[in-house]
């Protein structure tokens, strides 16, 4: 796929976070992004290598980790690709789907192990995952027979979400060409306007917009 769109996810502060002494702390602010046209990674998580988790915007994935954030390109390629929210492919017999439940507390929520085995859902390139789970459903499908092998519960409806926005993930900082700035909130569109780049009230606005009129 060429010119593949990327999403990075803001808190609404609009600085991406990271954990330090089982506490989190702000990371990267948006302006800082822009000025410098980098995206440091700042999760560490599952017992994983620290990255940079985004999301590449297409037909089928259209949903975001935040209802706000920043969309954007780079010429630098994934270190790999997931169908979902890597926290489903993790021993954590609590999922939750909502953030701002365990925001406080995420350093314990992250301190799970993924579950043997969970290198099937992780893929070299966007187009390989495309051709294994074409449609979202496959992927929710597929999860939940992964869940249910490892004698975990059948993952509820609730927790669909989770599968309704991929992983694209970067184990370096990348260089970025910022595009717009999604959010429902007037604090986005003040920041947009602040920033100088395009305003959408989301990442579906963008595309539906953007790209599918190209």
């Amino acid at each position: 796929m060429n010119n593949l769109y990327y999403v990075k996810s803001f808190e609404e502060d609009f600085h991406t976070k990271t954990i330090r002494n089982n506490r989190k702390i702000n990371f990267q602010a948006i302006e800082d992004v822009i000025k410098t046209r980098t995206l440091k990674p700042n999760t560490k998580s599952f017992n994983q290598k620290r990255r940079l988790s985004t999301t590449i915007l297409h037909e089928n994935y259209l949903r975001t980790y935040r209802p706000q954030g920043l969309i954007f390109t780079t010429k630098m390629k994934p270190d790999h690709v997931l169908p979902f929210d890597l926290v489903l492919l993790s021993d954590a017999k609590k999922i939750i789907v909502h953030y701002f439940r365990i925001k406080k507390n995420i350093h314990i929520y992250y301190n799970h192990d993924l579950l043997p085995g969970f290198e099937k859902f992780i893929f070299k390139t966007f187009n390989d995952l495309i051709k294994k789970f074409p449609i979202v459903e496959d992927a929710w499908q597929g999860v939940n027979k992964f869940r249910v092998k490892h004698n975990y519960k059948k993952l509820s409806r609730q927790k669909y979400r989770l599968v309704q926005y991929n992983e694209a993930v970067f184990f370096r900082q990348i260089k970025v060409c910022p595009v717009a700035i999604f959010g429902y909130k007037k604090e986005v569109r003040i920041m947009a306007k602040k920033l100088n780049l395009p305003h959408f009230r989301s990442a579906k606005e963008f595309y539906s917009k953007t790209v599918k009129n190209n």
